[in-house]
């Protein structure tokens, strides 16, 4: 009898899977993450605390506010203190050795290169998976069903326009809730074909509301070639007001 019920129950997974389209299953999952719709209108402080395998840690306190088209982070590893903020396309980087804060350090146009990639790293992952409805993200149709770590999810395989990029992620919904649990991306080989070795996936865990914003806590990173741990990132309780204590400005107000 219990693998009779066992049988019926993946049938339903599986009718699940096949009766959802790919646009059905995201909005379902942004429903659970964001059911107030309040991401276009976000804004908030938090802390990151990002912890790497031989390295120190790096604590970022960052700011994301939509409206304004701000944001902005000051990180600190070991005695070095950056502060990048990006406002309306305006980019502006700080550097200051705390061991000498009478000076700043130099800064080139790959610091401001940085600033901006790290606002869009940060807004595309904080924003998730509210960020799929974006201009240039192509969900595909089907909604395959998957195992990872002995759990079965709703996959939604995502692509993008050529002028957005070339990566190719995988985003696990839990069944039931369509709460977002994992996520994964795979690079492309020089024609085109996924790269199965390539990549990462990143574990959620610990969801904690911001905004009445349903948010994973902590993210673990893994290689996908070899399930290898690469890093965590554990977002610090939400602050109100972050405390920076940079010498020259604080690019948070």
């Amino acid at each position: 009898m219990r693998f009779f019920y066992l049988f019926l129950f993946l049938n339903a997974f599986i009718l699940q899977a096949q009766e959802l389209t790919g646009q059905q299953l995201l909005d379902k999952a942004i429903q659970h993450h964001d059911p107030d719709g309040n991401w276009q209108t976000f804004q908030d402080y938090f802390q990151v605390t990002m912890t790497t395998p031989g390295n120190s840690d790096r604590v970022s306190n960052i700011e994301i506010n939509l409206p304004a088209q701000r944001f902005a982070l000051v990180a600190n590893r070991d005695s070095i203190t950056t502060s990048y903020v990006v406002e309306k396309g305006e980019v502006t980087v700080l550097k200051i050795n705390e061991k000498k804060p009478i000076s700043q350090l130099e800064t080139t146009i790959k610091d401001e290169e940085r600033a901006v990639f790290m606002k869009d790293y940060y807004t595309y992952l904080y924003g998730l998976p509210m960020k799929l409805e974006d201009p240039g993200t192509i969900i595909t149709d089907k909604v395959e069903r998957k195992t990872f770590n002995g759990k079965e999810y709703l996959v939604l395989e995502v692509m993008y326009d050529e002028n957005v990029g070339s990566d190719v992620w995988y985003f696990y919904f839990d069944p039931t809730t369509y709460k977002m649990e994992i996520y994964q991306f795979f690079k492309r080989d020089q024609k085109g074909d996924i790269d199965r070795t390539s990549g990462e996936y990143i574990l959620l865990s610990k969801n904690h509301e911001v905004n009445n914003i349903n948010m994973p806590k902590v993210r673990n990173w893994y290689y996908n070639k070899d399930d290898k741990f690469l890093r965590n990132g554990c977002n610090n309780e939400l602050i109100t007001h972050p405390s920076i204590t940079l010498k020259y400005q604080s690019p948070l107000h």
